[in-house]
């Protein structure tokens, strides 16, 4: 199948919208527009939109940065852009056409 691919990158998981961290608020609008998985990465570093320097501390993990990448039909990858930028949180994203398929006997 041909799709999108879509990485967000969020410079902190410790913003909260609607009492859920940015990761789970992200997750479930991916959910609500048909998009079933997605990979999330834990970065050590980052520099925000903003320019400003990110990094995970031990003492202060929710400061970590993360890269979350999802693949899905391109109009479910639309919808979900659209819910993100009416939700008004600052995130940066790549998006790019892939090839996809998923694979297993098990798989619906």
């Amino acid at each position: 199948m041909q799709g999108s691919q879509l990485t967000v990158f969020a410079a902190t998981t410790g913003r909260r919208k609607h009492h859920q961290t940015t990761v789970g608020w992200i997750l479930d609008e991916a959910r609500q527009a048909g998009i079933q998985g997605a990979t999330i990465v834990e970065v050590s570093e980052c520099v925000d939109v903003h320019g400003k320097y990110h990094a995970a501390r031990f003492v202060e993990l929710a400061e970590q940065p993360v890269a979350i990448t999802l693949a899905g039909e391109s109009a479910r990858v639309d919808s979900l852009l659209e819910r993100l930028r009416q939700g008004d949180v600052p995130l940066f994203y790549t998006r790019c056409s892939v090839d996809y398929e998923v694979l297993g006997s098990a798989v619906p």
